[in-house]
């Protein structure tokens, strides 16, 4: 009984029909070079289509890397240089939070900004102010410091209405 490569026992039967074939298999002999060129001729018969990535050189990845970045920086520095736009007091029907810089800080509007412009006297007052009420605005709030106050500035109506605030000191 004759073994294969893999160590595994022929069958008998089988192995006397096939060995006229392994005979005449062995006597065959392949020319060299036929499989260099069958390869060849498949290349040209299918050629390999290249992606639209493999097209591209590499001065052109450079160049559409530099584009995406310079992209990138004006889509950053853009929002930065322009102005804020006003909106609010027109675009919710008259009551903001407005926040407008002024030389000592932001302000906080309390009442519309044509309130605040109309007004002919407004005042300015220091005052402390409850932490806790200032919550909604964004200040901090925890329960340790929930019953401090907070320096402020209110710019008031000549008939004592606050029309906007001024946060002096949040810690």
């Amino acid at each position: 009984m004759r073994k294969t490569d893999d160590m595994e026992p022929r069958d008998p039967l089988f192995d006397a029909m096939f060995d006229p074939l392994r005979s005449e298999m062995d006597t065959l002999d392949t020319p060299r070079g036929v499989e260099t060129e069958l390869m060849q001729a498949f290349a040209r018969q299918f050629p390999r289509k290249r992606r639209w990535y493999q097209a591209l050189s590499g001065t052109d990845w450079m160049l559409g890397g530099s584009v995406a970045a310079a992209a990138l920086a004006l889509a950053v520095a853009v929002p930065m240089l322009a102005p804020p736009a006003r909106t609010g007091a027109a675009a919710d029907g008259g009551k903001s939070l407005l926040a407008r810089d002024d030389d000592g800080g932001m302000f906080i509007a309390l009442d519309s900004l044509e309130r605040i412009e109309q007004e002919p006297a407004p005042r300015m007052v220091e005052t402390e102010v409850p932490r806790s009420s200032l919550a909604a605005l964004g200040v901090p709030l925890t329960p340790d410091n929930a019953g401090d106050a907070v320096k402020a500035e209110l710019l008031v109506a000549s008939d004592g209405q606050p029309l906007a605030l001024r946060l002096s000191a949040v810690n």
